[in-house]
């Protein structure tokens, strides 16, 4: 069964099947690289001075696929509850997939989706805990389906993260970091 399955492909849907595919979790991120990071330039960034929202793109696909994250271009059209395992059934492209947890990352194709899965909504937006959780059990909301009118890509990467923190530790029953040492000479 796949662990994670991401709605959505920008920075918040990128970041999170980055951490969690670094980390050997099964992770599929459906998206159609249609985020509105094609339409911003990145100034305010940490560690990024200077960067087109499409370079920017293309970078994030790049290196959350280096790490492992299946990137398919689809689009998801349903998610149901999988009474049998308590995870969902993800339909998209034509296939169904099965997943213990699922982040929707993709703005207004996401809020149905949370909608049709029994999570609350509060005008544009899906309300969260502050590990991105919805009430829904196992279903996160991180970018701009939790802050529709606050979206910034590094908010959104962050809010990825935390998401798939959440679920790495979940999963461990324990606190996890994922800390990065650099290679010694």
């Amino acid at each position: 069964m796949t662990t994670v399955v991401i709605v959505g492909d920008g920075p918040a849907g990128l970041s999170a099947g980055l951490f969690l595919a670094k980390n050997g979790v099964d992770t599929i991120v459906f998206g159609q690289d249609a985020t509105a990071m094609h339409y911003a330039h990145l100034h305010n960034y940490l560690g990024v001075e200077d960067l087109g929202g499409s370079d920017f793109q293309v970078v994030a696909r790049r290196q959350a696929a280096a790490h492992g994250a299946d990137l398919r271009d689809a689009e998801v059209t349903a998610i149901t509850p999988d009474d049998d395992d308590g995870g969902f059934l993800v339909q998209a492209g034509g296939d169904e997939v099965a997943a213990e947890y699922v982040i929707l990352a993709g703005g207004k194709q996401a809020q149905s989706l949370a909608a049709a899965l029994g999570a609350e909504r509060d005008g544009g937006r899906v309300p969260i805990d502050v590990e991105q959780r919805t009430v829904v059990d196992r279903l996160y909301a991180v970018g701009r389906v939790a802050r529709p009118d606050r979206s910034q890509a590094i908010i959104s990467a962050g809010a990825g993260a935390v998401a798939a923190l959440d679920i790495l530790s979940r999963e461990a029953g324990r606190d996890v970091h994922d800390w990065d040492s650099p290679p010694s000479d």
